[in-house]
């Protein structure tokens, strides 16, 4: 298995002027060739200026990006698109800090043109539901299933939510963990952005004690077999498998890859191979570099290294994986500065 780079690039120019900081991609391939990407971006993560913005692709260029969702003093995070036909659903969190969030929706019924005004998913649950940062899936027999996660000032612990008439309604099942401790191991954090990034935690010390789970990254291997990997702050990617759709799910354990505490992704080519995108950097809020594409022809049981995408000091986080055919389409976060874009073809 070996990947070969078509293209790479970036979403805005290097001197876009645009804001301070952006983060938290999520990519969807749309009627036509094109591509849409959201992000948050704004002065720094955390601040009431911080919006959602979109940046779309068409005829084989990145187009001037679009401030797509705001409310006025209120921190936004983490979007996540799906697409079906011109139909493209945007998720996306809200809130102080991450302890607060919750989420919003908006729909577009022309392929991300338009956009309807944005609901809270769930109107009465305060917990931030839905997908929290990649992609749902959509299953076999059509459901929806979506991996969140919960952060409390405690304690991280990850959760799916399904739905089975298109985010309308949705059903929430919890994540048990391998060894619930009373704080984070996988050696001492060395990120150092940290502090300068997340103003909306100004204890730093206090950030390091957290432990769990956070952010899966979902897959069906067969009709009901489904599977997630897990950012972690035990120095390891988690793993968690569910035969019955979804529904329940074994206890996250640790698998041999490598985790910083940052997010990761994970895309499903056709034939079954996975393709997984990470920092493998061991150590909780450890170095976001480098940011490396991994391959599996056994479900996920053994990753190979297939392509460093970057290997330069900064932070290069947050991937975004979607595969179409054996085209890959990745995004990432490079230096909170821009986007980066790349694709790719599997062999």
């Amino acid at each position: 298995m070996r990947v070969i780079v078509q293209e790479r690039g970036f979403l805005l120019a290097r001197e876009h002027g645009l804001f301070g900081n952006c983060h938290a991609s999520t990519v969807v391939d749309l009627p036509g060739g094109d591509l849409l990407v959201a992000y948050f971006a704004g002065r720094r993560e955390g601040e009431g200026d911080t919006a959602i913005w979109l940046s779309r692709r068409h005829a084989g260029r990145w187009h001037a990006p679009v401030r797509g969702f705001a409310e006025a003093g209120l921190a936004h995070w983490n979007p996540a698109l799906h697409a079906s036909g011109a139909r493209a659903w945007l998720f996306y969190k809200v809130g102080a800090t991450v302890h607060e969030w919750t989420t919003r929706l908006a729909v577009s019924e022309d392929a991300g043109g338009t956009w309807s005004r944005p609901r809270p998913l769930v109107a009465d649950d305060p917990a931030p539901r839905g997908p929290v940062k990649n992609k749902l899936i959509v299953l076999a027999g059509g459901d929806w299933l979506a991996g969140g996660s919960v952060e409390t000032e405690q304690y991280w612990d990850a959760f799916v939510d399904r739905s089975s008439d298109e985010g309308h309604t949705w059903r929430r099942s919890d994540i048990p963990i391998e060894h619930r401790q009373g704080g984070a191991s996988g050696g001492a954090g060395t990120w150092q952005g940290l502090a300068a990034n997340a103003l909306w935690e100004s204890d730093v010390e206090r950030v390091f004690r957290w432990d769990g789970v956070i952010q899966p990254t979902l897959w069906e291997s067969a009709p009901g077999r489904v599977h997630m990997l897990l950012r972690s702050t035990r120095g390891r990617i988690h793993r968690s498998d569910s035969i019955d759709a979804g529904r329940t799910w074994s206890a996250a354990a640790a698998t041999a890859l490598a985790n910083n505490n940052s997010g990761l992704d994970v895309a499903r080519l056709d034939d079954g191979r996975l393709v997984l995108a990470c920092n493998p950097v061991e150590g909780n809020w450890g170095r976001r570099t480098p940011l490396v594409l991994f391959g599996s022809q056994d479900n996920g049981k053994t990753f190979a290294p297939l392509l460093d995408l970057e290997t330069a000091e900064g932070e290069f986080s947050y991937p975004a994986v979607i595969a179409r055919g054996t085209t890959l389409h990745i995004t990432y976060t490079t230096n909170r500065t821009n986007m980066a874009y790349c694709r790719c073809e599997v062999e």
